[in-house]
């Protein structure tokens, strides 16, 4: 018989070192997967003891298959009865294409039409589909203009063990999670009884699929259901005497076991989750559990060498690489500093993050964890890292005990770095700009400012005051930047501030900022709730600097605020974009008769509603609309204001807005359209971020177009002079 084990991509020669340790005959390797030939205890035996395959296909036939036609007649050639009763239920699976066939849904209709024919041309009777628990699962794959048949005998795929009912966030695949182990060298170490340990351990999969391999117990045992059991030559006494076998070597195994395993994480509910799971795998006792930060990190209290194996976080979100960086220096660190003679492997998709450990690698595999391209690094640990890297910075970190790792974007309070000379040019920096602009600011009862803007190149970042806390944007290195170089400069960025601003380290909230296309930049990073109440032009203003990459407020348009707020006394004033309505609320504050603040956001719009109500305006002549802007102008009739403000994002291709939007492309319709709804003597200030944006020299032609931009630009961002461009546009007045 012809099998072919699947596996996910870059795990074949894991697939296939294994399968030839269970004695298959003739295995090959190929894309995906390893062939291999035998009689059906081969194949019972991958299905059981396989760590890495996802599927176990057992070859029928092949056939052209150029069209539906070739493909229904192939098919048809296969004696069914042979694999499944009359009144039997089935599944199709089918990939590939060719001439004829394009579409993976219209092949597996011709492949269960010519099974289903057959049967029921033979018998009379039919079998029927059934989406969940088949008794037979036949796949088709189609490529060249050959269609391979075969049944599926391990049914659901094979990486789902059964022990794990739950887990936490982006867990890892119980196959994947054994190539890591085999990749590692795991089965050799625990034969000599070394240890095991993950301290970012999540729902415990490593540590689990690390004691499976220890103890000798088959993956198989604890699954309920094979694409087999149904199959109308299986062979049950032969498969029952291979599960007596596989309990045997279990019990056998685990009296045997001498390794540690420990698993850490600063989550107490998925540590739960962790217990659960070891407990239905039935290796529970075999494993120590404990909520410990990664600060903590130490070698366990026993004399023999080990393995520390784990899948750190790699940032899924923006903002999230800063805060990232402090936590894979940390493990660098205390690897170094506790874990002296032993392996070390980091499983990441985002490689670049290692560089922090500042450790060489001795090993590297590429690997996939889902779709995403990812990295295997194995490290040994020396008493002195003959090939550590050389460090990125002159200054000399002092010999602290390493600080906990906090799970926000806050900077750690405790960050040793003495000052370089580029360090200490922008400290210098820091305190001339600040005796420059707090004086300012208190003269303009001014309470939140930037500070510094990228001001020295090497140091580039973005550094806002917020009362007494301050808020470090990053703006994120050009490729050719070495990440080791850049995160260095951030940490003396961070080094630095306390000192200067005379506040303390955690009240620095870190950040990195990309290119923001679309809604990227309103998009949630964490989930604090924190808000800190500040004061502009005597409206009290809700921010939050942790969960989103702004931060509610836009510095920038401080003057154009406060012009709002000095022209909105008796008017009615529409806000367009209008984002966490601080412009409506400078209007409310001014004496506007009316507010009304449009934006798609639903947070955005209570966040709004949220600063209204802390300045106590009631929501009776304060409107809030969560509509798509552009779709809402262009429905309006009758409707008319006094003075509007439009501050449309760059681009935006947001699934809730009607269309994709281009500031640059689409700008004078958006303009037309509002002054569509602008009552005669009024006024619409419109502005932008997009620093190379051209206003339409047409829009003159209808309406008096007035550039403000220099006069709204405060001594804050005189720097950055292009941070936004600002425009007065009104209807010309009759002759």
């Amino acid at each position: 018989m012809k099998f072919f084990a699947t596996c996910p991509k870059g795990l074949e020669p894991v697939l296939f070192d294994e399968l030839k340790a269970l004695n298959v005959e003739t295995p090959k390797q190929t894309l995906a997967g390893v062939y291999f030939s035998g009689g059906l205890e081969a194949a019972y035996r991958a299905c059981l003891w396989s760590r890495v395959a996802n599927r176990v296909l057992l070859e029928l036939h092949r056939c052209p298959a150029e069209n539906a036609e070739a493909l229904y007649r192939g098919v048809q050639e296969v004696k069914w009865l042979e694999h499944m009763r009359p009144e039997g239920t089935l599944i199709i699976d089918f990939t590939g294409q060719s001439e004829g066939i394009n579409h993976s849904r219209f092949g597996a209709q011709k492949v269960k039409d010519a099974i289903v024919d057959q049967i029921r041309d033979e018998t009379g009777r039919r079998p029927s589909v059934e989406r969940q628990k088949p008794d037979l699962r036949v796949n088709v794959h189609l490529q060249r203009g050959e269609a391979t048949i075969a049944l599926d005998i391990s049914g659901d795929s094979l990486h789902r063990r059964g022990y794990r009912l739950q887990s936490g966030a982006a867990p890892m695949k119980e196959n994947l999670a054994a190539a890591l182990l085999y990749r590692c060298g795991w089965p050799e170490k625990a034969a000599a009884g070394q240890a095991l340990l993950d301290p970012m351990c999540g729902s415990g999969t490593l540590l689990i699929e690390g004691v499976l391999m220890a103890a000798d117990i088959a993956p198989g045992l604890l699954r309920r259901d094979y694409g087999f059991v149904y199959w109308t030559q299986h062979n049950n006494v032969l498969w029952q005497g291979l599960l007596a076998e596989a309990r045997e070597r279990r019990e056998a195994g685990l009296k045997r076991v001498s390794s540690r395993f420990e698993g850490f994480d600063a989550d107490a509910k998925v540590l739960g989750i962790a217990q659960d799971n070891a407990r239905r795998a039935g290796v529970d006792k075999l494993i120590h559990l404990e909520r410990r930060e990664l600060s903590r990190l130490s070698h366990p209290a026993i004399d023999t060498a080990g393995l520390v194996l784990t899948n750190p976080p790699y940032g899924e979100r923006l903002g999230d690489e800063p805060t990232l960086f402090f936590l894979y220096q940390h493990l660098g660190e205390r690897l170094k500093a506790e874990f002296a003679g032993w392996q070390a492997a980091v499983f990441t998709g985002n490689p670049e993050l290692c560089k922090m450990m500042k450790l060489a690698s001795d090993k590297t595999y590429k690997l996939y964890n889902g779709a995403i391209p990812s990295q295997l690094q194995i490290f040994n640990i020396r008493q002195r890292q003959e090939k550590e890297l050389t460090p990125v910075s002159p200054s000399a970190v002092a010999e602290k005990p390493t600080p906990e790792v906090d799970t926000t974007s806050n900077v750690d309070s405790e960050v040793p770095v003495v000052l370089s000379d580029g360090a200490q040019m922008l400290a210098n920096r820091l305190t001339k700009n600040l005796k420059q602009l707090s004086k300012w600011a208190k003269r303009q009862d001014i309470s939140c400012y930037r500070l510094y803007d990228a001001d020295l190149p090497e140091y580039a970042a973005a550094i806002d005051i917020y009362n007494d806390w301050v808020h470090v944007q990053e703006y994120q290195a050009p490729k050719s930047v070495d990440v080791v170089k850049a995160f260095a400069r951030l940490q003396e960025i961070v080094a630095v501030l306390p000192t200067v601003l005379n506040i303390p380290a955690e009240h620095i909230v870190l950040k990195q900022r990309r290119k923001q296309q679309g809604t990227n930049q309103y998009e949630k990073q964490d989930q604090t709730e924190r808000f800190i109440d500040i004061t502009e032009g005597g409206c009290h203003i809700l921010v939050n600097l942790d969960d989103y990459l702004d931060t509610g407020l836009f510095l920038d348009h401080r003057p154009i605020r406060l012009q709002i707020q000095q022209e909105a006394k008796g008017k009615d004033f529409l806000n367009l974009f209008s984002y966490t309505g601080t412009a409506s609320l400078h209007a409310a504050k001014g004496g506007a008769r009316s507010t009304t603040s449009i934006d798609m956001s639903a947070t955005y719009m209570n966040w709004a509603k949220k600063n209204f109500a802390l300045n106590g305006f009631a929501e009776a002549r304060n409107h809030f609309l969560q509509e798509d802007c552009v779709k809402w102008l262009r429905a309006q009739k009758g409707e008319s204001y006094d003075l509007i403000f439009m501050d449309p994002p760059t681009f935006s291709n947001s699934k809730r807005m009607h269309d994709v939007f281009d500031v640059q492309r689409d700008h004078a319709d958006l303009i037309k359209l509002a002054m569509g709804l602008l009552r005669p003597g009024g006024k619409l200030i419109f502005s932008n971020n997009y620093r190379r944006f051209k206003i339409d020299v047409a829009l003159s032609e209808s309406y008096q177009v007035v550039d403000i931009t220099r006069k709204t630009i405060d001594l804050d961002f005189k720097r950055n002079s292009k941070i936004h461009q600002c425009f007065e546009i009104s209807k010309p007045e009759a002759e």
